[in-house]
Formats: C-alpha cells, sequence, structure tokens
C-alpha cells in the first residue's frame, strides 16, 4: 500500500470517528491496526493492502450504531467503506473483500469471517477487548452510556453479572469477555490474548469480592444499629 492511499484511507477514518467515543476512537483504529500487523507475521499469503484498509475502515459505522443502537455497526460499515472505496476508484472486487471483513469482524452481530484477512481483522479488534485494555475501554464505554456496573439481586447481594439481562460491566464480562478468549481464529491472536487473560479475570474477580463483600457486611452492620 503506498503512503498516499494510506493517507487518504486513514483521512476518512479520521472523519468517521467519534471524537467523544474514547472506547472506539482513532487511537483503537490504531492499536487494532498495529496488533493485525503482527498477527500478520505469522501467516502466509496475506494481502496487506487488504487487511490495512480493512483495519482503517472497519469501526466507521460506529457512529451510525452510537445514534440508533439497533444499527449493526459492521453492516453499516461494511456499506461505507465499499461506497467510499468504490467512488475513489477502487475496484469493486477490492471493496467487496473489504466490506467482507468489516461485515465479520462483529462478536455479536456479525458473519464468520472467512478470509485471512478477515480473520486476522477479527482477532485484532477482539484483542482490544482482552486483557487490562479490553477492562478499561468496557468501563469507560459503559461509563459513557450510563451503564452500571453491577446489578444487585432480589436478596440485596451484588449479581456476578452471569444471568443478568439488564446491561452492566458484570453482565457485559460474563457474555463477552469471559468467554472471548476461546474465540480467536489465528494461532498468534490466540497466544496474543492468553498472555491478556490472566489480568482481564484478575480484575474482575477482585472487583466483584470487594462489591459484593461490601454489602453482605454491610447489610448486617446496617440492621445492627438500626433501631
Amino acid at each position: 500500500m503506498t503512503f498516499e492511499c494510506y493517507s487518504m484511507l486513514e483521512k476518512y477514518m479520521l472523519s468517521c470517528v467519534k471524537k467523544d467515543d474514547p472506547a472506539h476512537d482513532e487511537q483503537h483504529i490504531y492499536r487494532v491496526l498495529y496488533a493485525a500487523l503482527e498477527i500478520a507475521q505469522a501467516e502466509q499469503g496475506v494481502d496487506y493492502n487488504i487487511l490495512i484498509a480493512a483495519c482503517l475502515l472497519h469501526d466507521i459505522g460506529r457512529p451510525e450504531q452510537f445514534r440508533d443502537p439497533r444499527v449493526n455497526h459492521a453492516a453499516v460499515g461494511g456499506d461505507k467503506a465499499y461506497a467510499f472505496l468504490t467512488e475513489y476508484g477502487f475496484s469493486d472486487g477490492f471493496a467487496g473483500r473489504i466490506r467482507e471483513c468489516i461485515y465479520a469482524h462483529s462478536y455479536r452481530k456479525g458473519t464468520p469471517p472467512q478470509s485471512l484477512e478477515a480473520k486476522i481483522l477479527f482477532d485484532a479488534d477482539k484483542l482490544d477487548v482482552a486483557g487490562a485494555l479490553g477492562i478499561a475501554r468496557t468501563l469507560t464505554y459503559k461509563g459513557q452510556v450510563g451503564e452500571p456496573l453491577y446489578s444487585i439481586l432480589p436478596d440485596g447481594t451484588v449479581s456476578d453479572g452471569s444471568k443478568d439481562e439488564s446491561p452492566s460491566f458484570f453482565q457485559e464480562y460474563k457474555y463477552k469477555l469471559e468467554k472471548m478468549y476461546s474465540r480467536f481464529y489465528t494461532k498468534r491472536g490466540t497466544e496474543m490474548a492468553r498472555e491478556r487473560q490472566n489480568t482481564a479475570v484478575q480484575f474482575y474477580e477482585r472487583i466483584y469480592q470487594e462489591a459484593n463483600g461490601l454489602y453482605e457486611a454491610g447489610r448486617e452492620r446496617l440492621n445492627a444499629v438500626m433501631e
């Protein structure tokens, strides 16, 4: 990929990212790109033109989803990328491959990635939800959209999130973060994720213990001093 082409794609990406969405800002895009390049080094036959373009454009549909949570940002982003690329003279085949990569990068709603470049993008994007970075990004996003750390069970204790339907950090951890480490497609992506896993597990377990411990002991102490 030429520097001129990269700059054009980067400029379009920067025009699309939400400046007030630190969980999905341009720094997330760059981290995904750099992780993808590391993963790609362990693979054979990677088309770097496809990979770099897909990484740069993979979240350009985020503003639409942020405005309407029913929108699938991967689907919108894939279509936006295809329209942009064909408008600027890229071939239908090239633009179509980028669209397919972006369609498939979503953990929740995407179709499974088929091409090598799509698998690398998927893994690189999920790496940014793994480990300490993933915890930080998730907490940032939950605070931004006004979702709590945890829910309270009918008995007054803190739910660990495993059976929650209402969104919270604990629910997100149990639904997605805890299970994602077996969902990587590439060998290097899996290795990188495993290197980060223990940090995330320890953080979740510690914050749950601290919160729930306060509730269990605190209610007893409150009842003891109430008249």
